[in-house]
């Protein structure tokens, strides 16, 4: 799939409707409602707008000045993390929620993995694989244990001293190459409390809903396109990377996008 300066991708999905129910709640201060959205926002922000196309309808643009001031206020960057704001890219996309039905999200990541995300999250939305919410590290002022709790599927962070796993210019998610998934159903070993994190509840590797397992759904999704599952000594079943320490993606057909703010280029399929 070609991804020049932004994508737009269509395939099979669901009509809209609000967040599921007995999901956790979500932080102070962000809009609960995550709705189906028909046509692409056009202006970043926290939640994207609405729309009622059933696809994937995926949008890969740069970041604003707006978008980047909210992420350095939130401490997702700042001095000593990788100089990458001209390599990251917003992927705008709907996703299958926990209810079954179509929700908009947002991953961060850098340009050079974003045909790959966009081929492997329509894989994920085809095969209607669940995921909670999907949000920018932001709408957590950069939090990490508030993302895990809020069950959120998340990508870029430079993650804070307390939170980091790996030295920040080598961090895959710092140079916005890894992405964790459903964290509650999908926990990893905390290295410094040595205990579950978000929650045990899931620890346990059996089927279920929105679980990555080995050989499963997920897990081929991603390693089909070269990224690695659990790239740490301990379990960390919801985050994949393309390697440690995070270099340029050589993965299938990986080509760096060259988006700008607001253009929107369509094409015709993830394959």
């Amino acid at each position: 799939m070609a991804l020049l300066s932004t994508t737009a991708l269509l395939v099979s999905g669901c009509s809209s409707s609000s967040a599921a129910k007995g999901a956790p709640t979500t932080p102070p201060g962000t809009d609960s409602s995550e709705t189906v959205s028909a046509r692409p926002s056009r202006t970043p922000s926290l939640i994207p707008t609405q729309s009622p196309a059933p696809s994937l309808d995926a949008v890969v643009t740069s970041l604003t000045d707006t978008q980047w001031s909210r992420m350095v206020k939130a401490g997702l960057w700042r001095k000593g993390c990788p100089n990458v704001r001209d390599q990251l890219r917003r992927v705008e996309m709907n996703f299958v929620g926990f209810d079954g039905e179509a929700h908009r999200g947002v991953l961060v990541v850098n340009a050079d993995v974003t045909a790959s995300v966009v081929r492997i999250f329509t894989r994920l939305f085809e095969e209607r694989f669940p995921i909670r919410r999907m949000r920018p590290m932001e709408a957590y002022s950069g939090g990490l244990d508030a993302s895990l709790a809020d069950d959120n599927t998340s990508a870029f962070n430079c993650r804070r001293p307390d939170q980091i796993n790996a030295p920040f210019q080598e961090s895959p998610h710092a140079n916005g190459r890894a992405i964790d998934i459903n964290p509650l159903e999908n926990p990893w070993i905390n290295l410094r409390t040595k205990k579950w994190s978000p929650s045990a509840k899931f620890a346990e590797r059996t089927e279920g809903k929105g679980k990555i397992l080995k050989g499963g759904l997920v897990w081929s999704a991603f390693t089909e396109e070269d990224w690695l599952w659990q790239d740490i000594k301990v379990p960390d079943y919801m985050h994949f990377d393309t390697g440690y320490p995070s270099k340029p993606f050589k993965g299938p057909n990986a080509r760096p996008a060259t988006a700008g703010p607001s253009a929107v280029d369509r094409s015709t399929s993830a394959g």
